[in-house]
C-alpha cells in the first residue's frame, strides 16, 4: 500500500517539475498608486484549485462551480468527500447514502441523526430520523454553482438548532454567473460517460437576460448508472439509479440604482427504484419494495440593499421542501405495513433578516440579527410516525473590531416550539420546549499573515417528532458544547514575489449529553484536528493538503465507557498538479485512510488514487468548450470506508464534454 502511494507522489512531483514551462495564472494583485509611486501594472498571482478559509474563525471550506464541475461527482455527498472532517456513507448514489460530519448526520442506521443541517437556497431539508431508508440529502450537483461546508456549532446559529457535526449550504446557479453579469443568451450543453457500470449524465443550461435588470435560468440534468463493481470486480447491491433533475430561476431588480430585488427558484430530484433491498444501507433483510423518491425546494425572497447605506441589507424569504417517498413490497403483500409504508416531509420556513455595517470612531461592526417561522409537516406512517413541529427563532450575530486585526464575534439563537402528533392507542399529545444558545469566536491576525482564533458554542436539539411516543424525550433537549482553537497563516511572496501559501489548523473538543438520538448511550466525547494547506505558483504548480483526525468515546446506559461508533478513518488527502495557462489542468489525488479499531472491530485503512485532467482551449470554433478526463481508484482498490455499510467503487473512467454557446 505504502509502495504505492510513494510511486504516485514521485509521479506527481514529476508533473510539477519546475522545468516544464507554464503560463501564468488568474489569481491576481494590483499594485497601488500613489503620489510618490507609479502604478506597477497586474501581477499575477499563484492559484490552487481551492481557496482555505484563512480569513475567519469558523471552519469552513467552500467549493465553487469550477470544482464541482471538475470533481465530476454522482451526489453532492461524494462532492464534500474531500473536505476535512466531512466523511461519507455510501456516497456515490442518491439514495442509501448520506454526510457525516465530525462523527455526527448520516449512519448505518438513518439517513440523519439532526445534527448535520442540510440548506439549498436558504431551503431546510432532511427526513429526520427515517429508519434504514433516510434521505439527508437527494439532489444532483450540476444544480449548483456553490457548496459550502461549516465544520461544528460555532457558524451555525444564523441558520438553525441542534447543529453539532456542521452546516451544509447549497447554491443554485444563475444566470448573471454564466453571462457574467452582462445581458444576452447563453446554452451549455454538456455530456459525461464513465466506465464502471455504464455511468451516463446530460446537463442543459440555458441563461437568459434581456438587461441587467432582469434574469431567467433553466436546467435539466439526467444522470444514470447501473449497479457499480467494486475493486474485486462484485456488484455492489442497490447501487443503481436513474436521476432525472431540473432547476428554474429568476431574478428582476427594480427601482432606484436597482436597490430592490425579487428572486425565485424551483428544483427538483426523482428517482425510481424497482425491486430493491427496502433497507437502502444493506445490513438487514426486512425485504425489498418498489420505491419512487421525490425532492423539492422552492424559494422566493425580497431584497432590499440602497447603494449608499451600509445599515440596511434587508430580505425576506419563503422557502418550502418537500420530500416523498412511496413504497410498494415486492412480491406484493398488503399486510406488509413497513414496506408498504409512503413517506412525506414537508418544511415550510419564512425568514425576515437585516444585515448592518457601521463604525463608532475607530470601531467598526458588522451585525445581522433576524426572525424565523419554522413549520414542518410529516405524513403519519409505520416506523414513522406524522404530525406538525411549529417553530419560531431569533438570531443575532454581531462582528466586532475594537482595534486592527483583532475580531470579536458573539452569536446567540432563541428557539420555541410546539410539537404535537398522534400516540400508538390514537390519542392526541402535544409538547411546548424552548431553547436559548449561543457562542463567540475570537481571532487576531498579525501583520505578517499569522492568525490565532478560537471559539465557544453551546447549542440545544428541540425533540423531533421520531419521539413522539416517549414522553421522557418530549421535555429533555439535547444539549452540547464545544470549544475550538487554531492557528492560519496566508502569505503571498512567501519564496518568491507570486507564489502563495495558506495554511490553516483547527483543533475541537465537543460533548453531548441528555442524548435521545442513540440507543443506550447517554453522552458522546469528540475531540479532533483538521488541516487545510495550500501552496501555488505562478508557474502552474501547487498543492493541496488536508486531515481529518479524530477520536471519541460514549458514555453508555450502563454507565461503559467505550468507542463512539460513528467515527470515521483518520484520513490524509494530498494533491499535486500543474497548469500550463488556462489550457491544461493535470493532477494527481491520494488518499491515505488509517485503520479503525473500534470497540474490536477493526475498519482497515487503505490508500487511493485519482488522476484529473482538463483541457480548456481558448479561441476559435472551440472558445467555451472544455474536456475534462478522470481516473478514479487508479489501481482499482477494494476497499470499504468505516463508515460505509458497502464497498467503495473500483476503478472507473469519467470524461466529460462541456460547450458553452
Amino acid at each position: 500500500m505504502k509502495s504505492r502511494l510513494l510511486c504516485s507522489i514521485a509521479l506527481a512531483c514529476g508533473l510539477a517539475a519546475p522545468g516544464i514551462a507554464g503560463a501564468q495564472e488568474s489569481g491576481t494583485a494590483s499594485g497601488g498608486a500613489s503620489d510618490d509611486k507609479e502604478f506597477l501594472g497586474t501581477i499575477d498571482i499563484g492559484e490552487s484549485t481551492r481557496m482555505v478559509q484563512t480569513n475567519t474563525a469558523t471552519p469552513k471550506t467552500v467549493i465553487n462551480r469550477k470544482e464541482i464541475e471538475d470533481r465530476q461527482a454522482n451526489t453532492i455527498a461524494e462532492l464534500l468527500d474531500s473536505i476535512p472532517g466531512v466523511t461519507l456513507i455510501n456516497g456515490s448514489t442518491p439514495v442509501g447514502s448520506g454526510i457525516n460530519i465530525r462523527g455526527f448526520g448520516a449512519n448505518g442506521t438513518y439517513g440523519t441523526d439532526q445534527k448535520v443541517l442540510v440548506m439549498v437556497d436558504g431551503a431546510t431539508t432532511g427526513s429526520e430520523e427515517l429508519y434504514r431508508i433516510g434521505t439527508q440529502l437527494f439532489t444532483d450537483p450540476l444544480l449548483y454553482k456553490q457548496a459550502e461546508v461549516i465544520r461544528g456549532t460555532v457558524g451555525s446559529f444564523e441558520y438553525g438548532s441542534g447543529v453539532i457535526g456542521g452546516v451544509v449550504r447549497l447554491e443554485t446557479s444563475d444566470a448573471s454567473d454564466i453571462l457574467k453579469g452582462k445581458p444576452g443568451f447563453a446554452l451549455n450543453q454538456s455530456l459525461t460517460g464513465q466506465s464502471n457500470r455504464n455511468g451516463f449524465v446530460t446537463s442543459t443550461t440555458a441563461a437568459f437576460m434581456p438587461s441587467e435588470s432582469f434574469e431567467f435560468l433553466a436546467n435539466y440534468t439526467y444522470r444514470e448508472q447501473d449497479d457499480q463493481r467494486d475493486g474485486h470486480g462484485d456488484r455492489i447491491e442497490n447501487s443503481a439509479f436513474s436521476l432525472p433533475s431540473f432547476l428554474i430561476k429568476g431574478g428582476v431588480r427594480f427601482g432606484a440604482d436597482n436597490a430592490h430585488a425579487i428572486k425565485v427558484s424551483f428544483n427538483q430530484s426523482t428517482t425510481s427504484d424497482r425491486d430493491v433491498l427496502y433497507d437502502a444501507f444493506g445490513i438487514g433483510n426486512f425485504g425489498r419494495v418498489d420505491r419512487d423518491t421525490k425532492t423539492q425546494t422552492i424559494t422566493a425572497g425580497y431584497y432590499f440593499k440602497p447603494v449608499g447605506n451600509d445599515m440596511i441589507d434587508l430580505s425576506l424569504v419563503y422557502t418550502y421542501a418537500n420530500q416523498e417517498i412511496e413504497q410498494e413490497a415486492v412480491p406484493a403483500d398488503p399486510n406488509n405495513a413497513l414496506l408498504n409504508a409512503d413517506h412525506r416531509y414537508e418544511t415550510t420556513k419564512i425568514t425576515l433578516k437585516n444585515g448592518s455595517i457601521f463604525s463608532t470612531g475607530s470601531i467598526r461592526h458588522n451585525v445581522r440579527f433576524g426572525l424565523e417561522y419554522i413549520h414542518r409537516n410529516r405524513l403519519d406512517a409505520n416506523s414513522a410516525p406524522g404530525g406538525t413541529d411549529d417553530r419560531m427563532a431569533a438570531f443575532m450575530v454581531y462582528e466586532v473590531m475594537p482595534f486592527r486585526g483583532f475580531t470579536l464575534t458573539p452569536a446567540v439563537r432563541w428557539e420555541g416550539q410546539s410539537i404535537q402528533g398522534t400516540l400508538d392507542n390514537g390519542t392526541r399529545a402535544s409538547y411546548d420546549n424552548k431553547a436559548l444558545m449561543g457562542g463567540v469566536s475570537a481571532r487576531y491576525e498579525l501583520p505578517i499573515g499569522l492568525a490565532a482564533f478560537g471559539s465557544w458554542a453551546r447549542t440545544k436539539s428541540l425533540p423531533i417528532l421520531d419521539d413522539l411516543q416517549v414522553p421522557a424525550y418530549m421535555n429533555q433537549p439535547e444539549k452540547s458544547r464545544s470549544w475550538e482553537a487554531g492557528l492560519s497563516f496566508d502569505r503571498v511572496g512567501l519564496l518568491s514575489e507570486t507564489d502563495r501559501l495558506a495554511i490553516k489548523a483547527n483543533y475541537y473538543d465537543t460533548e453531548m449529553t441528555d442524548n435521545t438520538s442513540y440507543s443506550g448511550v447517554l453522552e458522546v466525547y469528540l475531540k479532533g484536528l483538521e488541516l487545510e494547506a495550500s501552496y501555488a505558483m505562478t508557474g502552474g504548480i501547487y498543492v493541496d493538503f488536508n486531515a481529518n483526525i479524530v477520536d471519541g468515546e460514549r458514555l453508555r446506559t450502563n454507565l461503559v465507557i467505550d468507542d463512539w461508533t460513528n467515527l470515521p478513518a483518520n484520513t490524509y488527502r494530498l494533491a499535486i498538479g500543474k497548469r500550463f495557462g488556462r489550457v491544461f489542468d493535470i493532477r494527481w489525488e491520494g488518499v491515505l485512510a488509517e485503520d479503525r479499531n473500534t470497540n474490536g472491530t477493526l475498519h482497515e485503512g487503505y490508500d487511493v488514487h485519482h488522476v484529473r485532467l482538463a483541457y480548456t482551449p481558448a479561441g476559435g470554433l472551440l472558445d467555451g468548450f472544455t474536456a475534462r478526463l478522470s481516473v478514479e481508484n487508479l489501481f482499482d482498490k477494494y476497499y470499504v470506508p468505516a463508515l460505509a455499510t458497502r464497498p467503495a467503487a473500483g476503478r472507473n473512467f469519467k470524461l466529460t464534454l462541456s460547450k458553452l454557446f
